[in-house]
């Protein structure tokens, strides 16, 4: 059995860090580490950081966005094309689409894709909330930017379904070829969606 050679309150530190996404053990007691020898340039401002975060950040009850006012920013800025609502599993995919810029649309963050194996239904998504936005009108296009996975297209049909007696367009990302990607290292699965998403040069 390993020895301890650290105090209760940089174990607790260390395990905290270890729950974060893309940390395990062994990273989160480098981050430890490398946090307690920079406490006056990080641990200080990290601490307040995650004090004002957790007393202002909240989920926009319109599209569940994460931000500091509700609505959030998204929904707010009336530079974006309210009418176009692009449909995402998570708010990271939403953070990811704005980096790259390509639109100028609203989001709606779904929280999950279906998965009856782990007990996900359709209620426990924030799909009805989507529902009553198109519902309200003035929404003429819904792109499907769900992942290219079972769930995430089982999630993709029942969405189209569920809008089908609505009159609004509904579209989805495009599957296939990376840009620089090469032929010969994709799998036969990306090759067959960019055979049958061919458009036209």
């Amino acid at each position: 059995m390993a020895k301890r050679v650290t105090g209760p309150e940089i174990e607790k530190l260390i395990q905290l860090l270890a729950k974060v996404p893309g940390l395990g053990p062994r990273s989160a007691r480098r981050a430890a580490l490398h946090l307690i020898k920079k406490r006056e340039q990080l641990m200080g401002p990290l601490s307040v950081a995650l004090g004002e975060a957790y007393d202002k950040v909240k989920v926009c009850s319109r599209c569940g966005n994460v931000d500091t006012s509700d609505p959030c920013t998204v929904c707010t800025d009336d530079r974006r094309d309210q009418s176009v609502i692009i449909v995402v599993e998570d708010v990271s995919d939403l953070w990811a689409l704005e980096r790259a810029g390509a639109m100028n649309a609203a989001y709606h963050v779904l929280g999950g894709t279906l998965s009856p194996l782990d007990g996900v239904g359709p209620d426990d998504l924030n799909i009805k909330g989507l529902i009553t936005r198109v519902s309200e009108g003035g929404v003429r296009e819904i792109i499907l930017a769900v992942n290219a996975t079972v769930e995430g297209q089982a999630t993709a049909h029942y969405i189209t379904d569920r809008l089908s007696d609505l009159p609004v367009k509904i579209t989805r990302l495009a599957h296939g070829v990376p840009v620089g990607g090469e032929l010969d290292y994709l799998d036969e699965g990306t090759l067959t969606a960019a055979l049958r998403a061919r458009t036209a040069i």
